[in-house]
């Protein structure tokens, strides 16, 4: 017997989340625990919540989900995408309502990379005229 699943990718800054949606009452796992043992801050679980909220399927279905690199926050927004985009291959109804919130668009913003004669990415070493 198959399990019915429906699976999305969601990356933000150098974190990546494989998700998966199955029929179920609403619980989320991270990383095989449950959501606050890998989210203490209750912003992030509300951010992550954001896509099943919008669409009113908290209760319908249960989120697997493992992240990896990057922090909490930046692994919180791949959550949130790789969960919105699980919703699209489950109703493609949904996906005009997700858009317009935007919670399908992939965060471009990356660091930028430390340059050669500079104390990081932008900074300059200090000035000395003499």
């Amino acid at each position: 017997m198959a399990v019915i699943q429906y699976y999305g990718t969601g990356r933000r800054k150098t974190s990546t989340a494989r998700v998966f949606l199955r029929p179920g009452q609403g619980a989320i796992n991270v990383n095989y625990g449950p959501i606050e043992q890998a989210f203490p801050a209750e912003s992030l679980r509300v951010q992550i919540r954001q896509p099943l909220l919008l669409t009113e399927t908290s209760d319908k279905f249960d989120v697997l989900a493992t992240t990896s690199g990057g922090g909490v926050s930046g692994q919180a927004g791949a959550l949130r995408l790789g969960i919105a985009r699980a919703l699209v291959e489950y109703n493609a109804e949904l996906r005009s309502r997700l858009k317009k919130a935007g919670l399908l668009t992939r965060d471009p913003r990356i660091k930028e990379r430390k340059k050669y004669g500079l104390a990081g990415a932008r900074k300059r070493f200090q000035f000395s005229k003499r």
